[in-house]
């Protein structure tokens, strides 16, 4: 069995990682960190200083705050302390975000051969790796078998033919479809997951194949739902062990509960409803390993998108303006990830002396994408205050299923030209200072961080 559980995890309960060897992780290393203070409108500041600063900015832009990648991996650890994190690579594949995940002690879902070049590039051992698509090509097989990764998943019998063809020392975690529906924002149960009754029969032709069926996994649904539905999930994943053993095949050890977590009090809510399942169904199970694959959790709010205003049309008292990022950019996840989003005025071209707007008029408002199709509108009735062309609107919450969709559909290079990176206070809540530097292969310093 590969080694699934990192020991850089393992060792983040006894000690948290330095601030220096985050900062020093392959796909940061080199680049320009900016400390926010601690103060509420500090991300705001910071996007206010980089515009006003370099006025002919590329937009549209994004920030990643390390300091809140950091924090929900020690919630993670805190709230679900015998499950491993594997980050779904799929929501956000930002190599800065995997790097210092990887830092901390995450593994890695992958769901292809390119996220899998994408973590092994930053020097994760392919140990770390899960190869958690049920229905792969036989290319991306043969190439996992080539770098090493060894763990997949599989519901179907011609996956099994797939795998023993081509990459016959693959240990197996049978996919199986959660008994109860969680309501969760995107089902994927329609599309992945044996049924009970078709179990025993993919059991026992995995067996007859001479490939090893390490575990079990499900997937809920992705975007919170009904923590109940780990329940019915786990105590299913048991019986698929028991099913196992009755075959005469090797005891199982490895239950994969998914992903589809998000942060704040459903996150709380679903870690006692797993961590009360997982003892109930697997309270006497010796030596079992628990992965989970986060990655919402984790991406949605660590990022926010900056857009221009390109564009504005007056009609009455209704304001529409067009952005330079839309439903076939980075906001495409109005679309396909059922997001309800926000924005921010920065008016430096027609506020310059309060950007935020801070009690001005607001009139009903639209917002469109850049693109020449209709169905490109990103927001309708939402209240903003007078903007002009070269103002810019900010989107917090935007790092899930966002710029890993996005298109160049019209010609238009819809995603986010650039990432800057940014460190809040909340990880280090208690040290009054702290100075960290890392230094570029020229020689300079270039991140320098304090309180």
């Amino acid at each position: 069995m590969p080694t699934l559980v990192s020991e850089a995890f393992q060792a983040r309960s006894a000690e948290a990682l330095s601030l220096k060897r985050v900062f020093s992780a392959s796909g940061i290393k080199g680049k320009r960190i900016t400390a926010l203070s601690p103060k509420q409108n500090a991300l705001t500041d910071f996007i206010q200083t980089l515009i006003a600063e370099n006025p002919d900015i590329d937009s549209p832009f994004g920030v990643l705050d390390l300091g809140v990648a950091m924090d929900l991996m020690d919630k993670w650890a805190t709230k679900l302390p015998t499950v491993q994190p594997f980050y779904a690579v799929k929501c956000n594949p930002n190599l800065s975000l995997i790097g210092a995940l990887a830092t901390l002690g995450a593994s890695f879902d992958c769901a292809s051969k390119a996220e899998i070049e994408a973590v092994l590039s930053l020097g994760v051992s392919p140990d770390r790796i899960i190869y958690a698509n049920p229905c792969k090509s036989a290319s991306h097989i043969r190439y996992a078998a080539t770098v090493g990764v060894k763990v997949t998943t599989y519901d179907s019998k011609d996956e099994v033919e797939k795998i023993r063809k081509y990459h016959p020392t693959c240990e197996l975690l049978l996919r199986i479809k959660p008994p109860q529906e969680s309501g969760a924002r995107c089902s994927l149960d329609l599309k992945f997951g044996a049924l009970p009754e078709e179990v025993p029969e993919l059991l026992s032709v995995a067996h007859a194949a001479g490939l090893k069926v390490t575990g079990v996994s499900f997937h809920i649904g992705s975007g919170g739902g009904d923590a109940q539905a780990y329940h019915g999930a786990i105590s299913a994943a048991k019986s698929v062990f028991d099913a196992a053993s009755r075959l005469g095949m090797p005891r199982m050890r490895v239950l994969d509960i998914g992903g589809g977590f998000t942060s704040g009090p459903m996150f709380d809510a679903a870690a006692m409803k797993i961590n009360a399942a997982i003892q109930d169904s697997f309270g006497n199970e010796e030596e079992l390993v628990v992965i989970g694959e986060p990655g919402r959790y984790i991406a949605e709010t660590a990022f926010t998108l900056a857009t221009k205003v390109v564009g504005k049309r007056v009609r009455g008292e209704l304001r529409e303006y067009w952005i330079d990022d839309g439903i076939y950019g980075t906001l495409n996840n109005i679309l396909f990830d059922h997001a309800t989003v926000t924005c921010m005025p920065l008016a430096f071209t027609s506020k310059p002396e309060d950007p935020s707007c801070r009690d001005f008029k607001t009139y009903s408002s639209t917002v469109f994408g850049p693109t020449c199709d209709s169905l490109d509108t990103v927001l309708t009735d939402y209240q903003l205050p007078e903007l002009q062309t070269n103002d810019f609107l900010v989107f917090p919450n935007m790092g899930a299923y966002t710029t890993s969709c996005s298109t160049n559909f019209n010609g238009f290079s819809s995603s986010v030209n650039s990432i800057f990176l940014a460190y809040s206070q909340p990880y280090r809540a208690g040290t009054e200072h702290v100075l960290v530097e890392s230094q570029a292969e020229d020689g300079r310093f270039l991140n320098v961080f304090c309180s």
